[in-house]
């Protein structure tokens, strides 16, 4: 079903609106895929923030026209499916794991921060942790010297702790010794 002049101005707009508030975009051919399986990527891409759609290539160009993904136009032939992020991994780890599973699914490229990435640069993005990984990573890091720290502060209190109480049962047995020995009055 083609589309008129106005509902093509209206796809080009919604596009041109995902793109400028994207960060990485990842292009793949879907040739041979079942609708099943369509459903299941678009599926996968709504629960990870990722905007998946097919287009016509002519208007992914104008869509993305002025954008940093401008750069990746010449790779936008056959038929391809076009997958938006503002995270700047999810687009890519989204198609990438997809096509892991399903060998009908072949990555393109994309584009990410204004530089066109080929289907290993693709790859290659989408093997990044995700942002919650990272700070989950860094937080950890910054984490582990002051357990360190409480650790060995914890192991001085209880060292001086069990000096002191030595200390103190050593001086009981003198200090009844010293009582014993004093006359009574």
């Amino acid at each position: 079903m083609s589309l008129n002049r106005n509902e093509k101005a209206a796809v080009v707009a919604d596009v041109s609106a995902q793109a400028a508030k994207s960060q990485t975009l990842a292009l793949a051919e879907y040739r041979g895929l079942t609708v099943e399986h369509l459903n299941k990527l678009r599926k996968d891409a709504r629960e990870k923030g990722v905007y998946l759609h097919v287009l016509k290539n002519t208007l992914a160009r104008r869509a993305v026209a002025g954008t940093p993904f401008e750069v990746a136009a010449e790779t936008m032939s056959g038929p391809l499916i076009y997958g938006f992020s503002e995270d700047a991994v999810a687009a890519a780890k989204v198609i990438s794991d997809f096509a892991k599973g399903n060998d009908k699914l072949i990555i393109k490229g994309g584009a990410y921060a204004g530089k066109v990435l080929n289907a290993d640069g693709v790859k290659a993005l989408a093997s990044i942790p995700s942002r919650e990984v990272l700070l989950a990573q860094i937080a950890g890091l910054l984490k582990s010297p002051v357990q360190r720290l409480a650790g060995v502060m914890a192991a001085l209190a209880e060292q001086r702790g069990a000096g002191a109480a030595a200390a103190e049962t050593a001086e009981a047995p003198a200090a009844d010794a010293a009582a014993a020995e004093a006359p009574a009055a």
